[in-house]
């Protein structure tokens, strides 16, 4: 988490995606009852929701339980959309974390399109070669036979390596991560991973790989959204940074990604100049003022 924070704060110099969701902790330790307040009552009101149902039910029956539940409730005046969008990245960025912890960690993070661009897709199945199929749902799959878990964690390199693309509504991260191994260093997993995109770039991959990325996609997709409920989140959050069709048509928009689609998407986004690399580097000493403690306190 450490790492992640100080990732987003190199990352984006001037969009909100500069800070966590819950802010910093000057944030937490300043905020007042009336803070919390006058965000409760400018931002929760029915005409600023999603309501989704999913199940065995009468669609006409359960639309007006909603509508008995929720259309007495005042409409509040819509909350203005906070845009600042983040300037295009022109060299790397690099950042050190070090407090006390485990193990030593690296994480490298692209800049990555907003989920309703087709690269987006095309990047999903880049991170399938190389790290293993992300979940939508949270459930997950042995990524033993993608790319970087042969090259970092059959070599004892890393202990685990991961890979994560959100669906967002502007451009986000696309950031491949990795536990580094008791006697090894971060530079030699950096060296590493490099080495694997390197040789994506320069054309190799097979169509019969880039089949097999398609299918455990299609397979994680399918187990991790079985339950109703994460089918309910998936579509009231799609319809937040793009429609709920987004969910519907995301096995079809993967199936349509061609092996030029990966090929040129990742020349175009798996450039350094759009890279941010951070290390965590664990300490022996303990902090002056761990934020958890004061956090329970």
């Amino acid at each position: 988490f450490r790492l992640g924070e100080e990732m987003q704060a190199a990352a984006f110099r001037v969009h909100g995606y500069h800070h966590e969701s819950i802010g910093d902790m000057s944030d937490l330790h300043t905020m007042t009852r009336e803070d919390l307040y006058g965000h409760y009552r400018q931002h929760y009101m029915p005409n600023n929701a999603i309501a989704v149902a999913v199940g065995a039910f009468d669609s006409a029956e359960m639309l007006e339980k909603i509508r008995a539940e929720y259309e007495p409730i005042p409409a509040g005046e819509a909350p203005a959309v906070f845009v600042r969008p983040e300037p295009v990245q022109n060299g790397e960025r690099r950042v050190t974390v070090e407090r006390p912890g485990g193990s030593a960690m690296i994480e490298i993070a692209y800049t990555a399109p907003p989920a309703s661009h087709d690269d987006w897709f095309a990047l999903a199945l880049i991170n399938s070669l190389l790290c293993g199929p992300d979940s939508l749902g949270g459930s997950s799959i042995d990524n033993r036979t993608s790319r970087l878990y042969r090259a970092l964690v059959e070599t004892e390199i890393a202990a685990g390596v991961d890979g994560s693309l959100v669906p967002t509504i502007d451009p986000y991260l696309y950031s491949i991560s990795a536990t580094v191994r008791p006697g090894r260093t971060p530079q030699e997993v950096e060296a590493a991973v490099n080495a694997e995109i390197a040789r994506l770039l320069a054309g190799e991959i097979s169509e019969a790989e880039l089949v097999r990325a398609k299918k455990q996609a299609r397979a994680l997709f399918a187990y991790s959204t079985e339950r109703v409920t994460m089918q309910a989140f998936w579509l009231a959050f799609c319809e937040n940074f793009s429609s709920y069709t987004w969910f519907e048509e995301y096995v079809s928009r993967l199936e349509a990604v061609t092996l030029d689609d990966v090929l040129r998407t990742a020349r175009d986004l798996l450039r350094p100049q759009f890279r941010t690399v951070g290390v965590f580097l664990p300490t022996a000493e303990a902090d002056d003022a761990d934020d958890g403690e004061e956090m329970d306190e």
